[in-house]
């Protein structure tokens, strides 16, 4: 049996915090923090209203080479290294590939899914496709792919190659083990070792957004409103004491 690495799983506290913040606060907090390259392009949200954040567990495609991967892997299932991927989800993983933006090979389909399902997984982010859509509707996983083919994962032109090492998905360096998070704005790579203080950050400069936009709704300056201006500050903070946030 193949053998493959798990990951490092941050603290379910801390995946909660990335999660409230948002993918878009996640992206521009990165940004300003200097990590400018985070969204990963391609995959968009398959069901709209969707918003999880997670572990990543990687799982890298190759071109294929037949004299590395033959016909027959299908005579020893276990060869077939997708399929290890979901053999270390946990509850709340969100499982990653890089399937190098290929568009006619299904990646997982209806019976890899469902076990991932059962698994307790968090949903998938995906440079390439799934197959078996209108089952893979009724288990309403949470799914950030480029789009659906009737095509098996090696039917054509590529082969998994790795589990849980370093991807590029949609052109972002993914780690394993750091925090995804991903909505209807799309899915964002947030590297572990800066996810508090991307917290911290994003929850510091964002929290008078809430007063900001109730302000705006009512037709007020956007110049004193957005961003909140330095006059604005004393009435938000008074506002705020009597709203206080909601973590």
């Amino acid at each position: 049996m193949t053998h493959t690495p798990d990951i490092t799983r941050p603290s379910q506290t801390l995946v909660d915090a990335v999660l409230h913040i948002g993918a878009a606060a996640a992206s521009s907090t990165l940004a300003k923090l200097g990590v400018r390259n985070c969204h990963i392009r391609g995959p968009v949200a398959q069901q709209s209203g969707k918003a999880i954040a997670g572990p990543a567990l990687t799982l890298q495609f190759m071109p294929k080479r037949e004299d590395i991967y033959g016909e027959d892997e299908y005579s020893d299932p276990e060869k077939q290294l997708h399929r290890h991927v979901l053999y270390h989800v946990q509850a709340g993983d969100i499982v990653v590939v890089d399937a190098r933006g290929d568009m006619s090979s299904g990646v997982f389909g209806d019976m890899m899914s469902t076990y991932f399902k059962g698994r307790g997984g968090a949903g998938m982010v995906i440079d390439g496709v799934l197959r078996d859509r209108p089952n893979l509707s009724k288990l309403d996983i949470p799914l950030w792919i480029k789009g659906w083919t009737p095509n098996f994962h090696t039917q054509t032109d590529i082969m998994p190659f790795a589990v849980n090492v370093p991807i590029a998905c949609g052109g972002v360096t993914v780690m394993p083990g750091d925090i995804i998070v991903a909505d209807d704005d799309g899915a964002v790579c947030v590297p572990v070792a800066l996810a508090a203080q991307v917290v911290e950050f994003a929850n510091n400069h964002h929290e008078w957004e809430d007063y900001s936009r109730m302000m705006l709704k009512r037709g007020e300056p956007l110049q004193r409103y957005y961003p909140l201006h330095k006059d604005a500050r004393e009435e938000y903070e008074a506002w705020r004491k009597l709203n206080p946030l909601q973590l």
